[in-house]
Protein backbone atom coordinates (compact mmCIF):
# COMPACT_ATOMS: atom_id res chain seq x y z
CA UNK A 1 0.00 0.00 0.00
CA UNK A 2 1.35 3.11 -0.89
CA UNK A 3 0.20 6.71 0.29
CA UNK A 4 1.04 10.14 -0.73
CA UNK A 5 1.09 12.90 2.45
CA UNK A 6 0.99 16.63 0.87
CA UNK A 7 3.01 19.08 2.55
CA UNK A 8 4.03 22.96 1.88
CA UNK A 9 4.78 25.55 4.80
CA UNK A 10 2.70 26.12 7.81
CA UNK A 11 1.06 22.76 7.68
CA UNK A 12 -0.35 21.49 11.39
CA UNK A 13 2.32 19.68 12.42
CA UNK A 14 -0.29 16.86 14.52
CA UNK A 15 -1.90 17.09 11.38
CA UNK A 16 1.08 15.56 9.67
CA UNK A 17 2.76 13.95 12.08
CA UNK A 18 -0.28 11.32 13.02
CA UNK A 19 -1.11 10.34 9.65
CA UNK A 20 2.61 9.77 8.70
CA UNK A 21 3.33 7.43 11.66
CA UNK A 22 0.02 6.01 11.89
CA UNK A 23 0.20 4.75 7.87
CA UNK A 24 3.84 3.81 8.68
CA UNK A 25 2.67 1.87 11.82
CA UNK A 26 0.22 -0.04 9.53
CA UNK A 27 3.82 -0.76 7.63
CA UNK A 28 1.67 1.40 4.55
CA UNK A 29 5.02 3.13 2.28
CA UNK A 30 4.66 6.54 2.56
CA UNK A 31 5.89 9.18 0.71
CA UNK A 32 5.88 13.05 1.48
CA UNK A 33 5.62 15.02 -1.90
CA UNK A 34 5.53 18.59 -2.28
CA UNK A 35 5.16 21.14 -5.10
CA UNK A 36 9.50 21.06 -4.09
CA UNK A 37 12.07 19.33 -2.04
CA UNK A 38 12.98 21.04 0.64
CA UNK A 39 12.45 21.30 4.20
CA UNK A 40 9.01 23.03 5.54
CA UNK A 41 8.33 24.45 8.68
CA UNK A 42 5.19 23.29 10.23
CA UNK A 43 2.84 26.37 12.25
CA UNK A 44 4.04 24.95 15.38
CA UNK A 45 7.91 24.99 14.21
CA UNK A 46 8.23 21.14 13.54
CA UNK A 47 10.46 21.19 10.89
CA UNK A 48 9.53 18.62 7.85
CA UNK A 49 11.25 17.32 4.65
CA UNK A 50 10.40 16.83 1.85
CA UNK A 51 12.02 13.94 -0.56
CA UNK A 52 9.68 14.22 -3.84
CA UNK A 53 8.28 16.94 -5.74
CA UNK A 54 4.66 16.85 -7.21
CA UNK A 55 6.69 17.14 -10.69
CA UNK A 56 8.21 13.55 -10.06
CA UNK A 57 5.21 11.19 -9.07
CA UNK A 58 2.56 9.84 -10.87
CA UNK A 59 -1.29 9.24 -9.53
CA UNK A 60 -1.41 5.94 -10.56
CA UNK A 61 1.44 4.92 -8.29
CA UNK A 62 -0.43 5.57 -5.46
CA UNK A 63 -3.56 4.10 -3.84
CA UNK A 64 -4.07 6.64 -1.04
CA UNK A 65 -3.50 10.61 -0.91
CA UNK A 66 -3.80 12.57 2.59
CA UNK A 67 -3.71 15.66 2.82
CA UNK A 68 -3.30 17.71 6.30
CA UNK A 69 -4.64 20.98 7.40
CA UNK A 70 -3.22 24.26 8.72
CA UNK A 71 -2.06 26.95 6.10
CA UNK A 72 -0.25 24.16 3.61
CA UNK A 73 -3.90 23.94 1.62
CA UNK A 74 -3.74 27.52 0.32
CA UNK A 75 0.02 26.99 -0.34
CA UNK A 76 -1.08 23.81 -1.93
CA UNK A 77 -3.80 24.78 -3.92
CA UNK A 78 -2.17 26.91 -6.02
CA UNK A 79 0.36 24.64 -8.12
CA UNK A 80 -1.68 23.33 -11.26
CA UNK A 81 0.62 19.76 -10.64
CA UNK A 82 -1.04 19.57 -7.02
CA UNK A 83 -4.50 19.97 -8.37
CA UNK A 84 -3.89 17.07 -11.43
CA UNK A 85 -2.81 14.74 -8.79
CA UNK A 86 -5.60 15.52 -6.88
CA UNK A 87 -7.77 15.05 -9.85
CA UNK A 88 -6.55 11.67 -11.12
CA UNK A 89 -6.23 10.31 -8.09
CA UNK A 90 -9.95 10.70 -7.67
CA UNK A 91 -10.43 9.78 -11.44
CA UNK A 92 -8.81 6.57 -10.56
CA UNK A 93 -10.82 6.31 -7.25
CA UNK A 94 -8.11 5.52 -4.90
CA UNK A 95 -8.62 7.02 -1.25
CA UNK A 96 -8.14 10.40 -0.76
CA UNK A 97 -8.31 11.90 2.52
CA UNK A 98 -8.12 15.69 4.00
CA UNK A 99 -8.59 17.58 7.56
CA UNK A 100 -9.37 20.56 9.08
CA UNK A 101 -8.50 22.93 5.82
CA UNK A 102 -7.33 20.16 3.68
CA UNK A 103 -10.64 20.15 1.72
CA UNK A 104 -9.48 23.45 0.17
CA UNK A 105 -7.44 21.79 -2.02
CA UNK A 106 -10.33 18.98 -2.93
CA UNK A 107 -12.66 22.31 -3.28
CA UNK A 108 -9.63 24.09 -5.85
CA UNK A 109 -9.47 20.03 -8.02
CA UNK A 110 -13.14 20.39 -8.19
CA UNK A 111 -13.96 17.10 -7.20
CA UNK A 112 -16.54 18.28 -4.06
CA UNK A 113 -19.61 18.89 -6.18
CA UNK A 114 -22.42 17.12 -5.09
CA UNK A 115 -20.61 15.25 -1.95
CA UNK A 116 -21.26 15.23 1.39
CA UNK A 117 -17.69 17.29 2.81
CA UNK A 118 -16.88 18.28 6.14
CA UNK A 119 -13.69 20.57 7.60
CA UNK A 120 -12.69 22.83 9.66
CA UNK A 121 -15.99 25.42 10.51
CA UNK A 122 -14.56 28.17 9.20
CA UNK A 123 -14.04 26.86 5.57
CA UNK A 124 -18.06 25.70 5.96
CA UNK A 125 -19.04 28.65 3.09
CA UNK A 126 -15.95 27.56 1.25
CA UNK A 127 -17.52 23.78 0.38
CA UNK A 128 -20.51 24.75 -0.11
CA UNK A 129 -19.98 27.91 -2.63
CA UNK A 130 -18.17 24.55 -4.37
CA UNK A 131 -21.36 22.97 -4.68
CA UNK A 132 -20.85 20.04 -2.12
CA UNK A 133 -23.07 19.44 1.17
CA UNK A 134 -21.16 20.90 4.26
CA UNK A 135 -21.99 18.07 7.60
CA UNK A 136 -20.01 19.67 10.21
CA UNK A 137 -20.09 15.64 11.26
CA UNK A 138 -16.37 15.10 12.99
CA UNK A 139 -15.78 12.31 9.84
CA UNK A 140 -17.18 12.25 6.80
CA UNK A 141 -17.45 9.94 3.84
CA UNK A 142 -18.62 9.94 0.38
CA UNK A 143 -17.36 7.34 -1.90
CA UNK A 144 -13.29 7.38 -2.48
CA UNK A 145 -13.10 11.15 -0.35
CA UNK A 146 -12.47 11.15 3.39
CA UNK A 147 -12.83 14.34 5.49
CA UNK A 148 -12.28 15.65 9.13
CA UNK A 149 -12.73 18.47 10.68
CA UNK A 150 -9.51 18.80 12.83
CA UNK A 151 -7.02 16.90 14.90
CA UNK A 152 -9.62 15.60 17.20
CA UNK A 153 -11.07 13.58 14.35
CA UNK A 154 -8.05 12.54 13.23
CA UNK A 155 -8.15 8.83 14.99
CA UNK A 156 -11.37 7.57 13.67
CA UNK A 157 -10.73 9.33 10.20
CA UNK A 158 -7.56 7.38 9.74
CA UNK A 159 -8.94 4.12 11.29
CA UNK A 160 -11.73 4.46 8.37
CA UNK A 161 -9.58 4.88 5.55
CA UNK A 162 -7.53 2.42 7.11
CA UNK A 163 -10.08 -0.14 6.96
CA UNK A 164 -10.94 0.65 3.65
CA UNK A 165 -7.29 0.42 1.83
CA UNK A 166 -7.17 -2.74 3.44
CA UNK A 167 -10.92 -4.26 1.89
CA UNK A 168 -8.89 -2.75 -1.41
CA UNK A 169 -5.70 -4.43 -0.71
CA UNK A 170 -5.87 -7.21 1.76
CA UNK A 171 -2.37 -8.87 3.02
CA UNK A 172 1.20 -7.91 4.46
CA UNK A 173 2.97 -4.39 3.38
Amino acid sequence: MKVAIFIEDLVEDVEFIYPYYRFKEEKFDVDVISPEIKTFKGKKGCAFVSKKSIKDVDPEDYDILFIPGGYAPDRLRRYPEVLNFVRRMHELGKIIGAVCHGPWVLISARIVKNRKITGYHAIKDDIENAGAVYTGKSVERDGNIFTGTDPESMAELLKMIIKEARKMKPGPF
